[in-house]
Formats: structure tokens, sequence, C-alpha cells
């Protein structure tokens, strides 16, 4: 008889609506596929269920096209959004004994197989595991949800709450995807404010059933300062775009880092030293606009310099409400702080002054 193959584990994808998530998932993509190890034989199927077949046409995965109207099914009966999640990987399971979905605001830092190994029967494996249910008594999750699921058993304050940036399970443990399913369809209409809904659903649904872990360590889901993150990867994109899998373009995979780039300290404490000179409100903007501007070795961090002046100008919104352009031209004009700036001031000034 000939020699039966392993199934392959399966990593999913599910990436809708503008353009950047789907550059966001192609990064994700190749990062899992420069990872893999294929002197150890390490192979796996990559599955993308997207609404838009084109930006994956050069990878070697399996695309699946979803109408509107199959999404509208999916997040059915409220419209919320993050239920097809549970659908896909739900669907995936029918089909494979093991697999994993994950976010397309991610990469690797080691090989994807090292998520498989952590997917067993009564096991689930999540991004993070967060802080206890219990933790954060002013949550919209706890005010409106505690006392319900507490009466019916189903958590409490020790319950650890997890980040569904990943979402791996065996086939065996597919029924906790259709408890989740559940519970949102019935706590959506009572915590409909509640963006997180989903993810919590999860926590729940494997509560006292799964074993929880986690997988930090090999990818980087970059929900915190997503702006620069998304300027490095469309740096990359830019830079590789035409030939996604080229040995260059899998070389720089590794430059596109897990770091928010700073400056060094001593640069830094410069930074804050001369923003003494300005209105208190301006330094942290003065501060992040320098963040922006200083000149890192690696070119995926100086493509963040964009990034850094928007958040700048957002950051000082906060603060001070509307900000009007002939504001933000005088607070460039100040010496200490042209001077830092120098022939970058011009190109800052432009692109925090240009029509919004």
């Amino acid at each position: 008889m000939p020699y039966a193959q392993p199934p392959r584990p399966q990593l999913v994808y599910l990436a809708f609506g503008p353009a950047t998530y789907h550059q966001e998932a192609c990064f994700s993509i190749v990062s899992a596929l420069a990872c893999l190890n294929a002197a150890a034989g390490e192979c796996l199927d990559i599955q993308v269920y997207t609404d838009n077949l084109q930006p994956y046409s050069g990878l070697p995965i399996t695309t699946h096209f979803i109408d509107d109207a199959t999404r509208q099914a999916w997040n059915a009966p409220h419209g919320y959004h993050f239920r097809s999640k549970h659908v896909v990987l739900r669907q995936v399971l029918q089909q494979h004994p093991l697999a994993v979905l994950i976010d397309t605001d991610t990469f690797f830092r080691q090989s994807p197989m090292q998520l498989f190994n952590r997917v067993a029967s009564g096991r689930l494996l999540c991004n993070a595991i967060g802080p206890r249910y219990g933790a954060d008594r002013h949550s919209v999750l706890y005010r409106k949800l505690h006392a319900t699921l507490a009466e019916r058993g189903l958590a409490d304050d020790s319950m650890p709450m997890v980040n569904s940036g990943v979402i791996g399970l065996a086939r065996g443990d597919a029924g906790t995807l259709d408890h989740a399913l559940a519970l949102m369809d019935e706590l959506h209409p009572v915590a409909p404010e509640a963006y997180a809904l989903e993810e919590f659903c999860l926590a729940v649904a494997a509560y006292r059933r799964l074993a929880v872990h986690e997988c930090t360590d090999v990818i980087h889901h970059y929900w915190s300062h997503k702006a620069q993150f998304r300027a490095k990867i469309q740096a990359w994109l830019r830079k590789h775009g035409h030939d996604l899998l080229s040995a260059a373009a899998l070389a720089d995979v590794a430059k596109v880092n897990d770091q928010l780039p700073r400056p060094p300290v001593l640069h830094r404490l410069g930074y804050k030293a001369l923003t003494l000179t300005l209105p208190s409100r301006e330094r942290q903007f003065a501060r992040e606009l320098l963040y922006g501007c200083y000149p890192y070795p690696n070119e995926f961090d100086r493509a963040c310099a964009p990034a850094w002046w928007d958040k700048a100008l957002e950051n000082l919104t906060g603060r001070c409400g509307h900000v009007a352009p002939e504001h933000v031209r005088q607070c460039l004009r100040h010496p200490g702080l042209r001077l830092s700036l120098g022939e970058r001031r011009k190109d800052v000034e432009a692109h925090l002054t240009r029509a919004r």
C-alpha cells in the first residue's frame, strides 16, 4: 500500500474591504512562507476567504471568493462583522482535522508550524491570554453580561479573557465555535457596543472545557500602533509588490520587524529637553514629529515617518480640539523645533497642512 500522507494543517485568513486589509494579509502570508523551514519538510495549506481575489494572484494559496450576500448571512442576525470569523473556521474544520484562523494585521516571527504544534484535541490556541474577567468591572462586558453568565454558570471573575487574533482548534472541538456563535447571537442585543464581543464569547465557550494556549512568541499582532506597522508593510509592498516571493522580498521580510521605531535614548532625551521651550500642550506633538524625522538605519522604519506625523497631529487634536493649519505652521517655526527638523520641516509642514 502507498504511504498515506498526513493531513496538511490549514492556515486561514478572512480579508474584506479596503485595500489596507488585503495588503496586511499578503504580507502576513509571505511572512509565513518566509519562516517555513522547507529543508525540514515543513508544509501547510493557506486559504483566504475574500471579496477581492486579485491581490493574492501570485501567491501559492487557495482563495475563496465571498460575495456580499454570503458575508451578510455570516454576520446575521445582528450584522456583527466579527461573527464571520467563527463561521469560516467552522466551515474549514468540517473538511480538515486541524485549522488556525489568523487576523490580517499579523506577521510571523517563527515558523507557522509552531502554531499547529500547539493545536490539539482539548486545546484552544489564541493569540494572547488576557487578564481575568473580573479584573475590569467597569467594562461593558462585565457590567451588562456578568450577572447573566454567572447565574447560568458560564463565566465567573476567574475566567481568562483571550485575544482572538489567532484561533486554532482541532475538528473534535469545533463545537466550541457553535457555542460561541450562539452566545454572540444571544448577547449582542444586550451589549451592542461591545466591540470585542466575539473574542469574549470565544473565552466563555472555552472556559472550563478547553486548555487555552497563546502564541505571542510566534506572531506579532499589531493591533496597537497600527499606522506605523502598516507604513512598514506598505513600504515593503512598494519595493516588492511586483514579485512577492523573490529572494530579495523574502530577505526583507525580517526587516519589517516588530519594533516600534524610536530614536536612541540619548536622542529622545535631547528631544525632551528641546521641547521644554515649547508650550506644554505642544511638547508631545514636537517629540512625535522628531521621532518620525530620525534617520533610522532600517529603510522600513524610515517609512514610518508620515505615520508618526499623523499620530502627532491626532494626539494634539485630542488634547486641544481642532488644530488649524496656521497653528501647525506656527509651531513648526519655533526656532528650536525648526532647527531640529532641518530640511525635513518642509516635508512635515506640507504633510500636516494638506487638505484633510
